[in-house]
């Protein structure tokens, strides 16, 4: 789509007509559905899929804000990126107890008298499968590195975008973002090695 159709796709979207919404579900939801999981190497699809249509419940309320300044899908990838850590991070919360009262596992039902099953925290076989250690270090590393550079980052080499529409969402110039981009890249590396170790970081490329 031509940066002429996107605008006139946008503006109608903004004037309220479905359809145009319909369109720019079609072309933008499986991008945005595919750059989603790359980001959580633990994200089942209907995690990725929650993710995505939170992403694009925020897109329909802030597209008044939307510019024009990079391409509509790096936008979409901005919202998403923070919703997938958003997500991550009420995960971990779950994990940790999130607030709720502990349950004794010898604790009966009261309706059936038997006693809990409590779910396993466990990784589940099809989430060894589909993450593996190498990608779960590698999130690791990049929920260290932080802001801006964690940014850079997932839209250079996750969502595939250019120097030029890194530029652009993020209000840089291309030059800007290709000396911070390799300076991110170096500090990133510096975090790999406490990760992965020597050794293992010596076998495995960014």
């Amino acid at each position: 789509m031509s940066s002429a159709e996107e605008t006139a796709l946008i503006e109608r979207c903004q004037r309220g007509e479905n359809r145009a919404w319909d369109e720019l579900f079609d072309l933008h939801y499986a991008p945005t559905s595919r750059f989603i999981y790359q980001l959580g190497y633990r994200f089942t699809w209907e995690d990725v899929e929650e993710i995505c249509q939170e992403t694009f419940v925020s897109a329909i309320r802030n597209l008044t804000s939307f510019k024009g300044d990079c391409q509509l899908q790096t936008w979409l990838f901005q919202i998403a990126s923070n919703k997938a850590r958003d997500y991550l991070e009420k995960q971990c919360a779950v994990k940790r107890g999130g607030g709720k009262a502990p349950v004794s596992i010898h604790a009966e039902d009261a309706e059936t008298g038997l006693t809990i099953d409590p779910p396993s925290g466990s990784p589940t076989p099809d989430e060894n499968l589909l993450g593996g250690e190498r990608t779960g270090m590698l999130m690791e590393t990049l929920q260290q590195i932080g802001d801006p550079c964690r940014e850079l980052i997932e839209l250079r080499y996750f969502g595939d975008a250019s120097y030029e529409e890194i530029a652009l969402a993020l209000r840089l110039n291309a030059k800007t973002v290709s000396s911070r981009l390799s300076r991110c890249l170096d500090k990133l590396g510096e975090i790999a090695k406490t990760v992965f170790g020597k050794e293992e970081l010596a076998g495995f490329s960014v």
